[in-house]
C-alpha cells in the first residue's frame, strides 16, 4: 500500500518537473505534442488515484502500464523532433524508467 503513495508522490515529481519542459517547446507544438503529453501525465496521476482507492487494482494497473509507454513514446518522439533537448530527455526518461520499474513491482503484488 505504502509503494501505491510513492508512485503517485514519483508521478506528481515527475509532472512539476515536465511542465516548464514543456512551456520551452515550440509555438507550433504547445497545442498539439504538448497537448498529448500533459494529457497522458494527468491520465497517469489518476490513474494513480484509483489504484489507492480501488480494491481490485490490477485492470487499472494494467491501464497505468500503457499509459506510461504512451507516455515514454510521446517524450521519445519530442526529443527526436528536438523539442526537447536531450539532458532533459534524459533526466524525464529516468524518471519514467523509475516510475515503471515500481508500477512494475505493483502489477507483480496484485497478481499474487
Amino acid at each position: 500500500m505504502a509503494e501505491e503513495f510513492k508512485t503517485k508522490q514519483k508521478v506528481y515529481d515527475m509532472m512539476l518537473y515536465a511542465y516548464p519542459a514543456l512551456a520551452q517547446f515550440p509555438k507550433s507544438e504547445k497545442y498539439a505534442l504538448a497537448t498529448d503529453i500533459k494529457r497522458c501525465m494527468h491520465m497517469l496521476y489518476a490513474l494513480c488515484i484509483s489504484v489507492e482507492k480501488k480494491y481490485y487494482k490490477k485492470n487499472t494497473l494494467q491501464d497505468m502500464d500503457v499509459e506510461l509507454a504512451t507516455l515514454q513514446g510521446y517524450i521519445r518522439l519530442a526529443q527526436e523532433l528536438t523539442f526537447l533537448p536531450f539532458k532533459k530527455y534524459e533526466y524525464w526518461s529516468g524518471l519514467l524508467v523509475e516510475i515503471g520499474k515500481m508500477l512494475g513491482g505493483l502489477i507483480k503484488a496484485a497478481k499474487q
